[in-house]
């Protein structure tokens, strides 16, 4: 984070060349100048200075973040109020905020006015509670769990015991200048993290003891007053659809990783219920004296109607058992949420904290059971039975977002979308659509833009700085069966095992599904004197650094590596995909999501199936050529990429690398590669 500075246009600002701003961006970071950036950076700088909204297709390599952060940086001070730069990761904001930011402000400082500032910005969860360590709020565990294993890697099953995370937290609070999560050297649970923080709903807000050194709020002043603020498309899309004023007053909006958005929003404004949510309020209510006992009853009623309902998407009314069970467990959660009103003992410590988060998690049971009971035309609610916890929950998730982005977000500031895969097929109209930014109307299987809303955007692809067809190979083993629902065949895995051999490591193999990678670590690993990594083993940062460092190393993992890995060099040679990763067919959404456009003459399929897979496809090949010295391949493990009526769609998504279906040509090209 940097000073804070006031809102005001800087004298002179206006004539900030954008063109003077890059050259000293570029030199600073010891680049060279870059056609694609410099068209980016262009049309960004005449969208924010327009008020036209923008999306642009960036390959890798092109340096699209430096491409919107001077013209960010040049909007600001002109315009005298602050860009917000969205991201979908906090990989990508650290980086931004650590790593980009304050080498472009050193760089461009001496040829502007003054020296921009700019601040990250998180959800409330994010930072320590001091009031909550001062035992301000109830211990949400019971004792004897601080005994028990927690795992700081989602991934993993334990690692450290609970009670020792806290104790650690307990000491770093008392060093800590941020009270940021991510600022933590040594990772936590995030069942420990939630004994040192709160939720917005639970803050005390003003009348809280310790606001005035509350690391929450003072990362939130910061915010209101620097000219880059950072922060997350669920915590902006929240912000904006509830007003809550978290996010300060801005004209401009740039939102990268703009693939995710729509996928991040949602997640954002899905409903969930379940019994569990219930026993730490009621465990909570008894503490405030409140007895709870038919909220307690409505809960077990509850868990027993989810039991009895069918898995999967519910069409029409909900079965008249568990629509009952939602009725009662909201007119017992609004009687508790009357009850724990005044209740308990306000000279004891923490009573206060108690009540609000009782009161607040009351209030989203109640929110939760209205939206079930009268869910709106384009909520889909589904039940869902979790195999491996054995537990229930229903989930209400809008259909759609554009409408709700497009009346909170987009007809109030302007929106530059950027990210390496957004115009699947070679077209934005689906992506533009899909947040908003252009209602769509299907002839066919055409979508079409609305003429009132025809050239309030625009779209451009600056293309990426590599020679994919001299740096990759795209191989489909056409000769493969196709993939069946029972798991890898036997075929795929010893031809798996073929090219991890002749690459000689430095494969990433990507998997759609959990138990399909480890039986494949299983399979290659008994065949082959090679270290094969597999996601869920270690932490993924230990897992991408070991990859990284050793050459010969292979690494098998599912989404998050589909995303998130940028390994540059010989140690990423191979990718390999095990199936078009189309969406489960059973998913309510995907299911809901096709009928609507198959409803109205479209191609549900195409539309939503395969624009899901086309944007992993992008991702996961995107994965190989990371510098202009890369070389390898990437091998696809699905016959249909090659066979298939929509290959071609598919194909069109990826890097355009060198194709071939030939086992033997792949498989002569990785030695040759293996051999330096």
């Amino acid at each position: 984070m940097t000073t804070a500075t006031d809102h005001e246009a800087a004298p002179g600002a206006a004539d900030i060349q954008l063109s003077t701003l890059m050259e000293a961006a570029v030199e600073a970071i010891g680049g060279v100048p870059r056609p694609g950036q410099q068209t980016m950076a262009e049309a960004v700088d005449t969208s924010m200075s327009g008020g036209r909204h923008l999306l642009v297709q960036a390959g890798t390599g092109t340096g699209k973040s430096l491409a919107y952060l001077v013209p960010a940086l040049r909007h600001a001070l002109v315009s005298g109020r602050p860009v917000v730069i969205s991201t979908a990761t906090i990989a990508l904001q650290t980086q931004i905020v650590r790593k980009d930011l304050p080498r472009l402000v050193e760089a461009v400082a001496p040829h502007l006015p003054r020296t921009p500032t700019f601040a990250l910005l998180k959800g409330r969860a994010n930072y320590l509670c001091r009031h909550k360590i001062d035992g301000g709020y109830p211990v949400d565990i019971d004792p004897g769990a601080l005994f028990a294993e927690a795992s700081t890697d989602p991934s993993r099953s334990g690692s450290e015991r609970l009670g020792d995370q806290v104790k650690r937290l307990r000491e770093w609070s008392e060093e800590t200048d941020s009270g940021d999560r991510d600022s933590l050297e040594d990772a936590v649970s995030d069942r420990a993290w939630r004994q040192v923080s709160v939720t917005g709903s639970q803050c005390l807000g003003g009348t809280c003891p310790m606001v005035e050194s509350c690391f929450a709020e003072r990362s939130r002043e910061l915010a209101r007053e620097v000219d880059i603020v950072v922060t997350n498309h669920a915590l902006l899309a929240i912000d904006a659809f509830d007003s809550h004023g978290i996010i300060p007053e801005h004209d401009v909006v740039v939102f990268d990783e703009a693939h995710d958005l729509s996928g991040r929003v949602t997640s954002a404004v899905t409903d969930v219920l379940n019994p569990g949510m219930l026993r730490g309020t009621v465990r909570d209510l008894r503490g405030l004296g409140v007895a709870g006992t038919a909220l307690d009853d409505a809960s077990e009623e509850l868990r027993e109607s989810l039991e009895l309902a069918p898995d999967g998407r519910v069409i029409g009314p909900l079965p008249d058992r568990l629509a009952d069970a939602i009725q009662q467990l909201r007119i017992e959660a609004r009687t508790a949420h009357s009850d724990a009103k005044d209740a308990g003992d306000d000279t004891t410590t923490g009573t206060a904290g108690t009540r609000k988060t009782v009161r607040a998690n009351l209030q989203e049971i109640i929110d939760v059971c209205e939206r079930l009971g009268a869910p709106a035309d384009d909520d889909v609610v589904s039940v869902s039975h979790s195999q491996a916890t054995g537990r229930s929950s229903i989930q209400v998730a809008p259909l759609s977002v554009a409408g709700a982005m497009r009346g909170a977000i987009l007809e109030h500031r302007t929106a530059v979308l950027t990210s390496a895969t957004l115009a699947l097929g070679n077209r934005f109209e689906p992506a533009a659509g899909e947040v908003g930014l252009a209602r769509v109307d299907r002839i066919g299987a055409e979508e079409v833009p609305i003429a009132a809303d025809t050239g309030a955007w625009a779209g451009v692809d600056v293309g990426s700085p590599f020679d994919y067809r001299r740096q990759g190979i795209l191989y489909t083993a056409r000769h493969l069966p196709p993939p069946g629902r029972e798991g890898p065949s036997t075929a795929m895995l010893d031809h798996l095992t073929e090219l991890v051999e002749a690459s000689g490591g430095g494969a990433l193999c990507l998997f759609s599904s959990r138990r399909g990678a480890e039986l494949a670590a299983e399979h290659v690993r008994a065949r082959l004197d090679l270290t094969i990594e597999v996601q869920g083993e270690d932490s993924m940062a230990n897992l991408v650094r070991n990859f990284r460092e050793d050459e010969d190393a292979s690494l098998f993992g599912t989404l998050t590596l589909w995303q998130g890995v940028d390994v540059a060099g010989r140690a990423l040679r191979l990718v390999t995909i095990d199936r078009i990763p189309f969406p489960r067919p059973d998913d309510p959404l995907t299911a809901a999501r096709q009928e609507r456009i198959s409803r109205h003459g479209g191609n549900g399929f195409m539309s939503i199936s395969a624009q899901h897979a086309a944007l992993l496809l992008a991702q996961g090949s995107g994965r190989l050529i990371r510098s202009q010295e890369d070389r390898g391949m990437v091998a696809v493990l699905d016959p249909r990429l090659a066979t298939a009526r929509y290959a071609g769609f598919l194909r069109e998504s990826m890097p355009p690398l060198w194709p071939t279906t030939d086992p033997e040509v792949a498989l002569g090209a990785l030695r040759r590669l293996a051999e330096g």
